[in-house]
């Protein structure tokens, strides 16, 4: 009985958080990613320290439609940086960047460690509860880093790419017709 009323505490304050609203829009209660790329971000400032890094993106501008890109920021929330799932630490909207903070293992197993200010990275908002999912369900929890070995145009619309692993213990994890992402980029494998 102790258990089923601490599960139901726990829906309830779930149910509470989901409808939350913030100043600055709906608060962040997932980590889920679809692996479709939102746009482009670019790094305005890097600070490297011993295995840590803190990265600042500045995120496009509103756009007239509409679109704002911080709108639903918070410190704490997630956000996929080249497929990798990190926090915000900081916010200064009226630059448009928010700030992360990348541990040693986070580098060591992503391309973030290799990105200097100026350079471009895909990124995409986590997803809200009740969102359609129009991709996969990408954690943006990265295993390793592959070499993206050959390109091949196939017709007009479509491009197929050749993956090399680093080594085959990987290999386990990638099946036919599922999924991997690459720099965020959500593709099915073929």
């Amino acid at each position: 009985a102790a258990a089923g009323a601490a599960a139901a505490a726990t829906t309830a304050a779930a149910r509470r958080r989901r409808g939350r609203r913030s100043q600055r829009g709906w608060s962040c209660v997932t980590e889920v990613f679809t692996g479709i790329v939102e746009g482009k971000a670019e790094v305005a400032s890097v600070v490297d320290k011993d295995e840590f890094r803190s990265l600042v993106l500045r995120f496009p501008p509103p756009r007239e439609e509409g679109r704002n890109y911080l709108e639903r920021a918070q410190v704490g929330c997630s956000v996929a940086v080249n497929g990798t799932c990190l926090t915000v630490t900081t916010i200064a909207e009226e630059r448009n960047e928010l700030g992360f903070d990348v541990i040693g293992e986070t580098l060591r197993r992503t391309n973030l460690g290799t990105l200097a200010v100026g350079d471009e990275c895909n990124f995409e908002r986590a997803a809200r509860i009740g969102d359609e999912v129009g991709g996969h369900n990408v954690s943006g929890h990265v295993h390793t880093k592959a070499e993206v070995s050959e390109v091949e145009r196939v017709g007009e619309n479509n491009v197929r790419y050749q993956v090399r692993l680093p080594t085959r213990e990987y290999i386990k994890y990638v099946l036919p017709k599922g999924y991997i992402a690459v720099d965020g980029i959500s593709l099915t494998v073929g």
